[in-house]
């Protein structure tokens, strides 16, 4: 039977607890020593009326019409799912345990949240993203731009240089990898791909002629080409070939259909089960979409990756922190110490800046 008292995260520091109102549980609460006083107003203001019926269904979360407007909007503007997801939960934590309104909440509040993750040690880019949701959630969903926002405490920017590798370490690390998740630490490496470019490379956006890989909808939602290393042309063939097998093998079976980006799919019905929109590295399982209760296969899950690439880390005896990513600044470093100039290497990586 569950547990008619819930623990929900409230501000940071605080938890909030949730209970149904009963007067054999506030004389049990009140028994305990020194809390009679202090619930005696709570309870008051909590207690249902004499003629009321008691409501047995759940309160709603705080705020859910709000964030499910949120997350409306970041579609609406092509946000990427981590964002949407990212600006979701900095709301919820914005509004729970508040008993204002968000209409009604203004930049004091704002603030006041802002100042209290700095003091909760969280870095400046944690804090900048939570300003950022803010902005948007006051902006973009509930039409009332804030203001100047005073008065915050500013977590402080460090300066951290990037983790890199040697090419001896790369070699090392890729070595003790194998199969497909060797593969795509190499495209990490030898392309300079970000993790989830590497998960969600189409077979369309491999270009076997001019030896180049397309990247889709990269950070910021742009696209960009990057080399296809010569190294894994071979090992890449013979993967995509094994894929083709077994989306061969889906379609017989009824099934075969991958997700489109955007619209695509309602625009062309086809399209989903066309072999250049397969995942190059498609999940091992299909899943149900939870709009059209079609079976699809995913692209293979990032986690995956990652938990390879550090088995393989530790397996090499390397103490460096290194992930996925820090292939990518390895690539970029060892391109310049090769004699490449800034500007093919900003090209490669998809920096809009150089001084990224």
């Amino acid at each position: 039977m569950e547990s008619p008292i819930r623990v929900e995260p409230g501000p940071p520091g605080l938890l909030i607890v949730r209970f149904p109102f009963s007067v054999d549980g506030l004389a049990k609460i009140r028994s305990v020593e020194g809390m009679a006083q202090r619930l005696d107003a709570l309870f008051a203001a909590v207690k249902p009326a004499e003629d009321a019926p008691a409501s047995t269904a759940p309160a709603p979360a705080a705020g859910a019409d709000v964030l499910e407007r949120l997350r409306r909007a970041a579609r609406a503007r092509h946000f990427s799912p981590n964002t949407e997801s990212a600006y979701a939960s900095w709301a919820k934590r914005f509004l729970d345990g508040r008993s204002l309104p968000a209409e009604q909440l203004a930049e004091k509040d704002v603030a006041d949240f802002l100042s209290t993750l700095a003091l909760s040690g969280v870095s400046a880019s944690t804090q900048n993203q939570a300003f950022n949701a803010l902005m948007f959630l006051y902006k973009g969903v509930l039409n009332k731009p804030l203001g100047l926002v005073e008065g915050v405490v500013r977590a402080k920017r460090s300066q951290r240089l990037p983790v890199v590798l040697t090419p001896q370490e790369v070699r090392q690390v890729l070595s003790a990898m194998e199969g497909t998740t060797q593969l795509m630490a190499t495209l990490l490496y030898g392309a300079g791909l970000r993790l989830m470019e590497v998960c969600r490379l189409r077979v369309k956006d491999v270009d076997w002629g001019q030896n180049q890989l397309t990247v889709r909808a990269g950070k910021g939602d742009k696209d960009r080409h990057t080399m296809l290393p010569s190294s894994v042309r071979l090992v890449l063939e013979r993967h995509v070939e094994s894929v083709r097998i077994q989306h061969m093998k889906d379609l017989k079976d009824g099934l075969g259909a991958v997700a489109l980006p955007d619209a695509l799919g309602r625009k062309y019905p086809n399209a989903p089960k066309e072999w250049g929109w397969q995942w190059v590295f498609p999940a091992s399982g299909h899943y149900v979409d939870a709009l059209t209760s079609e079976r699809r296969r995913h692209h293979l899950h990032e986690s995956v990756l990652q938990r390879a690439f550090k088995e393989a880390r530790l397996k090499c005896g390397l103490a460096k922190p290194a992930g996925c990513h820090t292939l990518r600044h390895s690539f970029a470093t060892h391109l310049l110490q090769a004699g490449y100039d800034i500007r093919t290497v900003q090209e490669l990586l998809g920096h809009a800046d150089v001084s990224t």
